[in-house]
């Protein structure tokens, strides 16, 4: 009988973290986090971090480990996760790994392709262009290096096209080159379940959820890393539409509302990547 890996996933808010805790105990098995900024340990409450209790009733991997200035990847995601399982096999041969983040997901489930590590030269440059000159400088430059990539990256994601600009100056070569989109073959079988419930009631569970985040410190924890805003680390939802507030250039209401919104276009955003991946769904009411 082979290992097998059961992968939690879903929109934001959706409660997949309290599945897998309800389902890890069950089991008697460890959570491998993949949610990209619950690493960070500066900042717990917006990225709905477990809790004490949490990590008290059920080991938890990849959570508070790095901090904000730290450099991280999917590929280095992909090396971790894949050097921890054996461990966790002698424990459990079912294990969980529980997130949202998808490019973290996709990294243990398909596999990255081999690319070049950037040097820390490059990706300041790379991030350079963008604050000099936003999203249109990016998208120059990328149709410059990499016309074929142009054609098919979401060109106002600004993270991909640094990303790819990086790629294509550390290899020397288009970056759509060294895509090959083959799926790695696992030692251990994956489970993919993904948990989703009705539109207005997910909604409402994320509108709540940033009022709650808001209750419980929200604010000063956006207050005490404000000075470190330029890393990539909080250039995500829930601090960028803090800055301003912060900054006295607009009020918290209008700040809280911005958060709600981007939050719920990014679970929209994670149920159409769902929508490409096989999975078992589970509607949830609660």
């Amino acid at each position: 009988m082979r290992n097998r890996l059961i992968v939690i996933t879903g929109p934001t808010g959706s409660g997949k973290s309290a599945l897998a805790m309800r389902m890890a105990g069950e089991i008697g098995c460890d959570i491998i986090s993949a949610d990209s900024r619950q690493m960070y340990r500066e900042i717990p409450i917006g990225t709905a971090a477990p809790t004490a209790d949490d990590l008290a009733r059920v080991t938890h991997h990849f959570v508070g480990n790095l901090s904000l200035g730290d450099y991280y990847s999917a590929a280095q995601y992909e090396d971790d996760v894949m050097r921890l399982l054996p461990s966790l096999w002698e424990k459990s041969p079912v294990q969980i790994l529980c997130g949202g983040s998808m490019m973290y997901i996709d990294a243990v489930t398909r596999g990255i392709d081999e690319l070049p590590t950037i040097s820390d030269d490059i990706r300041r440059r790379a991030w350079e262009l963008y604050e000099r000159g936003g999203l249109q400088q990016l998208r120059l430059t990328l149709l410059e290096l990499d016309p074929v990539y142009y054609r098919e990256v979401d060109l106002n994601n600004h993270k991909r096209l640094v990303h790819a600009i990086e790629i294509c100056r550390q290899a020397g070569v288009p970056y759509s080159s060294l895509r090959t989109g083959r799926v790695k073959p696992r030692d251990f079988d994956i489970e993919m379940i993904a948990v989703d419930m009705p539109r207005d009631t997910l909604f409402d569970r994320i509108n709540g959820r940033v009022k709650k985040m808001v209750e419980c410190g929200l604010i000063e924890e956006a207050r005490a890393v404000s000075h470190l805003r330029h890393l990539n680390s909080l250039n995500t939802v829930g601090y960028k539409e803090l800055w301003p507030y912060i900054d006295g250039e607009t009020t918290l209401d209008e700040a809280i509302v911005k958060i709600a919104r981007n939050t719920r276009v990014y679970a929209k955003k994670q149920l159409t990547w769902l929508k490409n991946r096989p999975h078992r769904l589970i509607i949830s009411n609660e």
